[in-house]
């Protein structure tokens, strides 16, 4: 029979190890050293050299906090896809509940102008009448889920081709953000031939992994971007990159 002083010492030991796995399973979760993040490589946004005002807004929601960037560069619906499987902690530049199987958080972080590319002998579209025509976008964007009425829309893999879509009439109007649609009328030959027509702003996200790391990065990014937002720290990147502040007074 055991001793009833190494039974005591024995249930003493057992309740002091029940006590700090409780402890530790309070315990708040550490928060990484670094936030890899995925994104399409958008001139003077998320370029592939670091430089944009999106990486700069993010390095500015991040690095006081001590969380580096880790960048990777890839195609748009790649970088979604890393999201999903858990490869990154987010990916750079969505629309709100456009991917799937990840975490939004309640701050946006920039505002895309989304406008439509045609011809300029065409009439100019509105939000209301746009559903009316034959649209084009790059495959993953998804502005059906955006647009109303859209009924007829090609997904295209590259931009390349789009003045010749639209000049060959295979496609009324193009969609996209306002810096892809300048950049595909500073290639034509002749850019007098098109128009640009604003259309709606959409606000931009992280979407984040569904894993604990990233739930930790992104309660973090809401409580920056509250302070941030409240303190004005992020006009000056806004106006370094002569872009509009997307935040109100609110």
């Amino acid at each position: 029979m055991r001793e009833p002083g190494i039974a005591r010492r024995g249930l003493l030991l057992m309740v002091f190890a029940l006590f700090c796995s409780l402890a530790q399973a309070g315990e708040a979760p550490t928060t990484p050293s670094v936030i890899h993040l995925a994104s399409e490589a958008w001139e003077d946004f998320t370029a592939a050299d670091g430089r944009g005002l999106g990486w700069d807004v993010l390095r500015e929601v991040f690095e006081p906090a001590g969380v580096k960037l880790d960048i990777r560069i890839e195609p748009y619906t790649r970088a979604t896809g890393l999201a999903q499987r858990g490869e990154v902690d987010a990916c750079v530049g969505t629309y709100r509940d456009e991917v799937s199987d990840v975490l939004y958080p309640r701050w946006s972080f920039d505002t895309d102008p989304i406008y439509a590319l045609g011809l300029a002998s065409n009439p100019a579209p509105t939000l209301q009448t746009l559903g009316n025509y034959r649209l084009a976008w790059v495959r993953g964007y998804k502005y059906q889920a955006y647009l109303p009425n859209v009924q007829r829309y090609n997904e295209v893999v590259r931009r390349t081709g789009i003045v010749s879509m639209l000049t060959h009439n295979r496609a009324d109007y193009y969609i996209d953000a306002l810096t892809e649609i300048d950049y595909i009328v500073n290639q034509a030959k002749d850019p007098s031939q098109f128009r640009r027509t604003h259309i709606v702003d959409l606000p931009l996200y992280l979407c984040f992994a569904d894993t604990p790391r990233a739930r930790t990065l992104m309660a973090l990014f809401d409580q920056r971007m509250e302070v941030l937002v409240k303190n004005g720290q992020l006009k000056p990147i806004f106006a370094k990159w002569k872009q509009p502040y997307p935040f109100g007074a609110d």
